[in-house]
């Protein structure tokens, strides 16, 4: 997609409407022996953005004069030179030829439409910043002051009529702003409150008599045209003034890549940074949220991730790292990736950490998959630093990235690392906080909302669809299992009985987890203003925030993150009687899907077994080759490496030739079973017809 470069023109354009006044205002007090340190530091600042904005621009003529301006106001600054009358003189005659080569982009010039910055004038003031003696140069003689009654006007005019012509842009507060949104925000949700005044008038119309009813249908098909035709208008309305608040992402990625050559050198090491996506648009809010996240990933991959340089070398790699910042727009999210080419993360100095900090159990650790194992850098206080730098943070952080990612952005944080090819951290988020797509739902006589980026689907199905897994109540959804909760007892409301043999579920995700929530109904889908809780509300760890529905009615709006960590492991254990040689088998499950992983994993567990997750066919294999064990469980359908590969790969091992070997999968061609039964496995289970009974028993009878 080619870059829209005039779009970026004009917002250089607006910026430098802001920078020009006060260089104006600066050097004036500069002339008068009135400004002070303050107000030359503000005068460098100046120049030094517009210089490093033009740059990215490749607005040549004005990176190379506000240069030399800087050049000028640094030495200013260092107390190295004086503000002569040359020196002002240099100064307003440099700020004239911004503003006119500014004046000719705001009419429309490009970057190649400009003429060459004046070189006398350029070297004029990189000359009194160095302390050399210089004459001031004369105005180009095709703008020098003639006649008034024959020739062009002055130079001087020039810059006045340009500054005199109203700008087509306005600098509004932030905080005006964000007023006018929330207002705006205040006005739709009013708005959706009068479908509800056009349903209710269609009900009253049948208690009127038969000569009233023809006048009220005309007044209610009138009413509700109305309504109908202000609906598009409103959305159309509050969609502009969130626009307006919308910055593009290089206002963090461009410090980023900045800051990431300085913290290198720090640290020794040496790094190319490259931006891309820098153009992709997220409301301010989003962006002011963003900006602590990534500044730890970075300082993360540079610290942790990047090598030294004889690392590096030792490596066969080149001795500059390599760091890349990317985003792009998926529907109504924004992917953000950081990657490095890094030494990747260690798994065993990941699992090492784990045990000594005592953040989870050893028997815990060995269940694992192998991503979740590279997930544990996320526990609160995890660090793989042997030593705490200021630097690395005194070995917090990462947890405080992920709830930043998650709770408060409503967004989603994945990483992935290969050992000595670098680590990569993917954030998506969604484009705006102040409105969001919303399921609204009854249960319990409540309603409820969850935005939309959570639902999976919706499912009715019948009570006898449900399966029990180790006493936890699941559904059979496609090629995994999902567990199914009650969300009325989950929240503690009124259980309502239904009359039909029909369930509505509600599925909600989050990256590879699910979760199945039974509900009463469903009563509308559209995009509302979320509203945060107030203060004193914050503490609920199942609420996220607020919609308004009708008039002074709110909505509670689930935290499906929390919903999830409340139902994991919830289930009840039934209890059995298992001898001592049940207790020592050891299983492996492989399958891709962590809620069938995790309930294939409860059922063997309430028997006895000990079990270990794998989450694809490669790690499967892997954790199979590094220990034995007595029997392997392995769905079909996976990335990387497949069931039948898993398999086939397995029984070329001595260990694994006879060791039983059971295929659980949703597929049920008969070519996919005699597949099974060609490639080794000793058992072929469909997840549609899943019995926990006949799995155990099928597994007590291959292992005797």
């Amino acid at each position: 997609m080619a870059l829209d470069i005039r779009r970026f023109i004009q917002r250089f354009v607006e910026e430098a409407a802001d920078h020009l006044p006060r260089l104006r205002e600066g050097v004036s007090a500069l002339e008068q022996g009135h400004a002070d340190r303050e107000q030359v530091n503000e005068l460098f600042r100046a120049a030094h953005t517009l210089k490093g904005s033009s740059r990215m621009l490749k607005l040549v003529p004005i990176t190379a004069l506000a240069h030399s301006t800087e050049e000028l106001l640094s030495a200013l600054r260092d107390g190295t030179l004086t503000a002569t009358p040359v020196v002002t003189s240099l100064l307003n005659q440099a700020v004239d030829g911004l503003a006119d080569l500014i004046s000719r982009l705001a009419e429309g010039a490009t970057g190649d439409d400009l003429p060459a910055a004046d070189e006398a004038l350029c070297s004029a003031l990189e000359n009194a910043a160095h302390g050399q003696a210089i004459t001031p140069p004369s105005p180009p003689t095709t703008l020098a002051p003639f006649s008034a009654s024959s020739m062009p006007p002055s130079s001087a005019a020039l810059v006045t009529e340009s500054e005199l012509r109203l700008s087509d842009t306005v600098r509004v507060r932030l905080d005006r702003l964000d007023d006018v949104i929330r207002l705006m925000g205040e006005v739709l949700s009013g708005h959706h409150h009068l479908h509800a005044l056009v349903d209710q008038a269609r009900e009253l119309s049948t208690t009127l008599p038969a000569e009233q009813q023809a006048p009220f249908h005309a007044f209610h098909r009138e009413l509700k045209e109305s309504v109908l035709s202000h609906d598009s208008l409103m959305s159309d309305l509050h969609d502009r003034a969130l626009q307006m608040r919308m910055l593009p992402l290089s206002v963090v990625f461009d410090p980023l890549a900045h800051m990431s050559r300085e913290l290198a050198q720090s640290l020794g090491k040496q790094v190319d940074c490259r931006v891309r996506g820098s153009e992709i648009e997220l409301d301010r809010q989003m962006i002011d949220r963003l900006s602590d996240p990534l500044i730890h990933l970075l300082r993360n991959a540079l610290d942790h991730g990047l090598e030294s340089l004889a690392e590096r070398q030792a490596a066969g790699k080149p001795p500059r790292g390599q760091l890349m910042i990317e985003a792009w727009q998926d529907a109504d999210w924004v992917v953000v990736e950081m990657r490095d080419d890094g030494a990747g993360i260690a798994l065993d100095v990941v699992r090492q950490k784990a045990l000594a900090k005592q953040l989870i159990s050893e028997e815990q650790l060995n269940a694992l998959s192998e991503q979740e194992t590279l997930e544990l850098i996320f526990l609160p206080g995890f660090s793989t630093k042997s030593m705490i730098t200021d630097f690395s943070g005194r070995g917090v952080g990462m947890d405080v990235v992920k709830r930043s990612v998650v709770d408060e952005l409503n967004g989603d944080l994945q990483l992935a690392s290969e050992r000595g090819n670098g680590t990569r951290f993917t954030l998506r988020l969604p484009l705006s906080l102040a409105m969001m797509r919303v399921l609204l739902v009854s249960v319990g006589g409540v309603n409820l909302g969850v935005t939309a980026p959570y639902v999976s689907e919706l499912v009715e199905c019948s009570s006898h669809s449900f399966i029990d897994a180790a006493g936890q109540r699941t559904l059979v959804l496609r090629n995994e299992f999902v567990p199914v909760v009650s969300l009325a007892q989950l929240l503690g409301l009124p259980v309502t009985t239904s009359m039909t043999n029909k369930t509505l579920l509600l599925v909600v995700h989050q990256r590879h987890q699910k979760l199945a929530l039974i509900i009463d109904s469903l009563i509308d889908e559209r995009d509302m203003v979320i509203k945060p809780l107030p203060v004193h509300l914050r503490y609920l760890p199942l609420v996220s925030g607020m919609v308004s529905m009708g008039r002074n009615a709110l909505v509670s709006l689930l935290h499906v993150p929390a919903l999830l960590e409340a139902t994991r492991h919830t289930a009840q254990r039934p209890s059995h009687e298992h001898t001592s040689p049940t207790l020592a088998k050891r299983i492996l499950v492989v399958d891709d899907s962590l809620n069938t992983r995790e309930i294939e994993k409860d059922v063997l567990e309430a028997w006895g077994y000990h079990v270990t997750l794998a989450e694809n066919g490669r790690d499967g294999l892997a954790k199979a080759l590094a220990e034995p064990f007595d029997a392997v469980l392995t769905d079909v359908e996976m990335p990387v490496m497949d069931g039948f590969a898993l398999t086939t790969r397995l029984r070329e091992n001595e260990v694994y030739r006879y060791r039983p070997i059971i295929i659980i999968t949703s597929r049920e061609k008969e070519a996919d079973r005699r597949r099974g039964i060609e490639v080794g496995a000793d058992a072929y289970i469909v997840k549609g017809s899943f019995d926990q009974n006949n799995l155990v028993e099928t597994l007590q009878a291959l292992l005797g």
